[in-house]
């Protein structure tokens, strides 16, 4: 993959008080408009100090999707970039310290946009996860009052992708938040995705995968961040693998794949990375992955995260473009 340009930091997103964020999970919202929400965020460059909010949404011209997203405004006030979502940092919510809310995936079905959250004690720690909507292109959200606790399947429905089908049903592959585990995956119908009794697992029980059955591990591995899209008639799978410090993107037929045998491809790779920490002799951490609205399996771009936690920047979100694997 090639980097296209840098997507957040000083010179690209001062306008709305962005100096520092992470993130970037992208939908396009019923009026075409492409919503990026973003994870922890600061006005100065970096992680720390004034306009800690989290998560921050910017709206992006769809026509600049290929080329080098470019934003025309973001939930306010005003031109700065607020928090979308009403809580305070360090503050006990539902008798539990609350350091952060961060997001994980968002998606619009029919005029409804959905997004999904961590709701977290410092970063690994999740207490519980939630699903907000908006019903105004990704202006307000509301807390729709579903919610799944931290724990649930061992842990591994705290990271969340999710895509939507032909079919009627939402997929969505889930992980930890520890980076440490492998994937499960699970659908729910489209209009009852706020209904956490309607959620659904796929899991192999008595010689046969089915749905209904307990989740089941689909891959093994160490994975973060997660992206899930039907994209050209396949569905793309792109995924932070933290085990071989990489963003590896999958080319499936349908999400119930085998993904041991599907077509697999590196993106990018933390190792061989050129940017200017790696010129300073810094490590240059990556992680993100998420699939940039109005891709395709050949011009396939993703928003990548880059945070160096020794200094504390880069911390920025960066388009990179390139090809899924074929299938």
């Amino acid at each position: 993959m090639r980097k296209v340009k840098d997507l957040t930091g000083p010179g690209v997103t001062d306008e709305f008080g962005i100096g520092g964020t992470d993130l970037g999970v992208m939908a396009q919202a019923p009026d075409g408009r492409i919503v990026a929400v973003f994870g922890d965020t600061f006005e100065r460059a970096g992680v720390g100090g004034p306009g800690w909010r989290s998560p921050v949404v910017l709206f992006g011209d769809p026509a600049t999707a290929t080329s080098g997203l470019g934003w025309t405004g973001s939930l306010g006030p005003g031109s700065y970039a607020g928090q979308a979502l009403p809580y305070e940092h360090n503050s006990v919510i539902r008798g539990r310290r609350v350091s952060t809310v961060i997001p994980t995936d968002v998606i619009t079905v029919g005029d409804v946009m959905y997004l999904h959250v961590m709701v977290c004690q410092g970063i690994g720690n999740v207490h519980w996860t939630e699903v907000h909507t908006s019903r105004d292109n990704g202006e307000t959200w509301q807390h729709t009052g579903a919610s799944w606790p931290g724990d649930l399947h061992g842990g591994l429905f705290q990271m969340l992708t999710w895509g939507l089908g032909d079919d009627g049903f939402v997929y969505a592959f889930t992980t930890g938040f520890r980076r440490d585990q492998g994937l499960l995956l699970h659908r729910v119908p489209a209009d009852r995705l706020a209904e956490p009794a309607a959620w659904e697992g796929w899991g192999f029980r008595d010689g046969r995968w089915a749905w209904g059955n307990p989740p089941t591990i689909a891959l093994t591995g160490a994975y973060g961040e997660l992206c899930l899209r039907p994209v050209g008639g396949r569905w793309l799978l792109s995924l932070f693998n933290a085990g071989d410090y990489r963003i590896d993107v999958f080319n499936l037929d349908v999400p119930t794949a085998n993904l041991y045998e599907a077509p697999r491809g590196t993106a990018v790779h933390g190792a061989s990375w050129h940017g200017e920490d790696h010129e300073r002799g810094h490590v240059a951490q990556l992680y993100g992955g998420y699939v940039v609205p109005g891709s395709t399996p050949r011009d396939l771009h993703l928003a990548v995260s880059q945070w160096n936690t020794a200094r504390n920047w880069p911390y920025k979100v960066m388009q990179f473009a390139g090809s899924a694997p074929a299938a």
